[in-house]
């Protein structure tokens, strides 16, 4: 078939066709062994005319065992060969312990290939293409081949699954009847769909979350939530240390304004303002203030006399002066207690009014801005996400174990279906538990040992080039890329536009499933960006059916183009059948 090498680069071999072997079958993007005395070398077909054969080097076979990779090249007298079946399985892998199957090749007759688990789930994975070629069912069908492996059962494997259109429900809803102690949980944005409801406790977000959360989009907000996280502990506490201190801030907060020089009808009315908004049992409108021999009530202390001033200033002071005690200040909680977005947005009115925020009108309307976004959240349907039981506290750990639990058993599927939130709000809930499961992973004693797999559907949704690395100093997505997998917490992005993806997200992923991308600036994008990517595995994509990828990376010897089963069953990605739905329109007309 093959005749002898006319010409050597670095990467390519150019082979001559022998005159009297006829091609009776087509070896295009088939695999060709350059053996000479010392070596033997592994190609790829990638262009052929009537005379010449172009290959490119990908390895080379050592000892039984294939090296990706050639530093030598082979000699131009080495006899050219198609790769023999007993070969094949040194680069598309064996059915053994620590394998775990893919698909099939359809350049060798289907044959079957299998990846080692370890390098496959234990780094970062990207699965790029259009919509209709394939993604959702190569997804569902890979996690189907995980449970269905007989050899080893992923009893702890947790596979998280942020699902943004629900379509993964119907494809893991019956795990159990591969194993009965196989198990699956799904939690839902809509309030009517079966499983459990998305809650977080909002005792369990830091204050980078409320900043996502918030919106907030200057450094001058960040304080301000500080603030307000540290009220809202101390307010969690008992009647009596809630009291203090908020009796401690509108006092500080009143003396401030008396004392500043601004007119006393002005005073008058910031004052009138911060009573409105903070209000206590000792600090409020009707509040009583005892003198000598007479009481005032609050707000007649605040009356204006004829030369301009307030007509009770003396007593003002020795009543507000009862109430300025610096341990109330400094006062810290010895430990945490649940509470409600409604207790925070409580809070946040209270730190509004420390710290000279009212005299700075740049920063009280950075503030008022956090106040208003709140105070949308906490009056509006997506508060019912942050509604959680406050009977009892529950720290990080104990909340992640409930995740990933059900009726007592572990989970290895969880599927939150967020098909009904805009986007705006599942990206934060997709940082919020990123955020929590990094923490939680990055604080166990021995590294790795709780691994966790999280897939994100659509997630060029979400893994954005956002402000959070100016606002915060970091991307959650981005520092997860890049430490996560040391700590056992594993990224798996799903998207059909890889240009709006962040850059240095894609950059740490080390293996890669290509199923039919058309658009040019993907195409372009994935060129530049991906690793071991050239244009030929970019010319390979563009031709490929629904359902048949390009997979290389880590987790594979060479570059393979996978034909994936069909998922039984299949997840809910199908387009509407027209035909069908207009035939039934009709037949009711």
């Amino acid at each position: 078939m093959f005749d002898k090498i006319v010409y050597l680069s670095d990467n390519m071999a150019h082979v001559t066709l022998s005159k009297t072997n006829q091609l009776s079958f087509n070896i295009m993007n088939m695999h060709v062994v350059f053996a000479d005395q010392e070596k033997c070398i592994l190609g790829e077909i990638e262009d052929i005319d009537e005379k010449l054969v172009k290959i490119r080097f990908l390895g080379e076979f050592n000892n039984n065992r294939f090296i990706s990779g050639t530093i030598r090249k082979p000699l131009l007298n080495a006899t050219i060969r198609l790769i023999t079946q007993e070969e094949i399985p040194f680069i598309m892998g064996e059915n053994t312990n620590e394998n775990v199957f893919i698909g099939m090749s359809p350049l060798y007759n289907n044959y079957p290939i299998f990846s080692p688990i370890n390098d496959l789930f234990s780094n970062h994975m990207a699965i790029f293409g259009n919509t209709g070629s394939g993604k959702s069912y190569g997804v569902a069908r890979l996690l189907q081949n995980v449970f269905e492996n007989p050899k080893l059962p992923p009893a702890k494997a947790i596979f998280l699954i942020f699902d943004a259109y629900g379509e993964y429900h119907s494809a893991f809803k019956n795990i159990d009847r591969i194993n009965p102690n196989f198990c699956f949980k799904f939690y839902s944005t809509n309030e009517d769909t079966e499983g459990e409801k998305l809650r977080i406790p909002p005792w369990l977000l830091t204050v980078d979350d409320l900043a996502l959360l918030l919106r907030a989009d200057t450094h001058s907000q960040i304080p301000i939530i500080e603030k307000a996280l540290r009220l809202v502990r101390i307010f969690s506490q008992t009647e009596e240390v809630a009291l203090k201190c908020k009796d401690y801030l509108i006092a500080r907060a009143l003396i401030n304004i008396i004392y500043n020089n601004q007119t006393a009808m002005n005073k008058r009315n910031d004052i009138f303002s911060i009573l409105n908004t903070c209000q206590t049992v000792n600090f409020n409108t009707e509040s009583v203030v005892q003198g000598v021999g007479y009481t005032r009530k609050l707000r007649e202390c605040f009356e204006i006399d004829s030369s301009g001033n307030f007509a009770e200033t003396v007593l003002l002071n020795n009543y507000i002066s009862r109430f300025l005690d610096a341990e109330a200040d400094n006062y810290v909680p010895k430990e945490l207690k649940p509470y409600t977005l409604k207790e925070l947005e409580n809070a946040l009115d209270f730190a509004l009014i420390s710290d000279g925020i009212l005299n700075n009108p740049k920063t009280y309307g950075d503030a008022i801005t956090l106040k208003v976004r709140l105070h949308s959240i906490v009056n509006g349907e997506n508060a019912r996400f942050f509604e959680y039981n406050t009977k009892n506290y529950i720290n990080l750990e104990k909340y992640i174990a409930s995740l990933v639990s059900k009726d007592g058993r572990r989970a290895q599927i969880i599927n939150f279906n967020l098909e009904d939130i805009d986007d705006s709000l599942a990206k934060v809930i997709t940082k919020v538990y990123s955020r929590m499961l990094f923490e939680f992973t990055k604080g166990l004693e021995n590294r790795a040992t709780i691994p966790f797999n999280v897939f994100l559907e659509e997630a060029h949704r979400y893994v954005q080039n956002d402000n959070d690395v100016y606002l915060l100093g970091y991307n959650i997505f981005e520092r997860i890329a890049k430490e996560g997998r040391k700590y056992g917490l594993i990224y798996n992005l799903i998207s059909q536009r890889p240009v709006e993806l962040s850059e240095t997200v894609i950059s740490q992923c080390t293996n890669f499933f290509i199923f039919k991308m058309s658009h040019p600036r993907d195409i372009e994008f994935i060129k530049k960006m991906l690793p071991n990517i050239n244009n030929e595995i970019v010319e390979k994509q563009k031709s490929l059916q629904p359902g048949t990828c390009v997979a290389f990376g880590r987790a594979f010897k060479v570059p393979q183009i996978i034909k994936m089963p069909l998922p039984n069953p299949a997840p809910s990605s199908n387009s509407c059948d027209i035909i069908n739905r207009w035939r039934a329109w009709k037949k009711r007309s």
